[in-house]
């Protein structure tokens, strides 16, 4: 089966959104993810040039069916970017293509508001649920902190983790929505059972390593080191 998903980590500023001055410093990662029997695939976070993105999908002969929205940040579903840039994202994508935007519950409101997009491009999920793409299934781990509905994607030995945790450090807990005893939470125990040998995948190149195994990540990554909830809220609560 590993010959059959396809999977694609692709960098703004360089495999999309090229020259693109505000994609090139915030190093967002969009992804692509698929069956290439069926041809279907779902694209994570297109912030920046979702119709690049489409456009690569498509070139590797695949058909875009929907999108996963790991947060309502501009940077990563498009919108007023710091009250200074516009960036292109989910509504753009809609004008071409209609597909469902799957996102946990309690992002949806922050998504409209940031994207204008409306009530019904959303599909609302809860922690656990599964979204389907050919013979694969990508299950929905909903882990606030960063904002309320924030959400990791768990699919085929890969968390993909948009804000909530990176290969160093994790999201910032001082933005509308953030939660520090929240995120605590959620790198304690809403990500817990996730195996040492799964491969994290995150929201930024914020390190070195575009990718890492959850066993390297948990001994490596500072966020992850306190021992309590007392000691964390000290060191990361901003």
């Amino acid at each position: 089966m590993s010959d059959r998903f396809y999977f694609r980590q692709l960098l703004g500023g360089l495999d999309f959104a090229l020259g693109d001055p505000v994609a090139e410093q915030m190093v967002n990662f969009a992804y692509a993810f698929g069956d290439r029997e069926t041809g279907e695939a779902l694209l994570v976070d297109p912030a920046y040039r979702p119709d690049e993105l489409v456009d690569l999908v498509e070139g590797d002969g695949l058909r875009v069916v929907g999108v996963l929205a790991t947060h309502y940040h501009a940077d990563h579903v498009g919108g007023n970017l710091a009250a200074q840039h516009q960036v292109a994202g989910i509504a753009e994508l809609l004008e071409r293509l209609d597909v469902p935007i799957h996102v946990q519950a309690d992002e949806a409101e922050w998504v409209m508001k940031r994207t204008g997009v409306g009530p019904d491009a959303l599909l609302r999920h809860e922690s656990g649920d599964r979204v389907g793409v050919g013979a694969f299934d990508v299950t929905l781990i909903h882990t606030p902190g960063h904002t309320p509905g924030s959400q990791c994607l768990l699919v085929e030995g890969r968390l993909i983790s948009g804000d909530t945790l990176f290969l160093d450090g994790c999201g910032r807990t001082d933005l509308p929505g953030s939660d520090p005893e929240e995120m605590y939470r959620t790198l304690t125990q809403r990500l817990a059972d996730v195996s040492d040998d799964t491969v994290l995948f995150p929201g930024h190149l914020y390190s070195a390593d575009p990718s890492a195994p959850m066993g390297v990540v948990r001994r490596n990554n500072r966020a992850l080191v306190p021992a309590t909830s007392e000691q964390w809220l000290a060191m990361f609560a901003r």
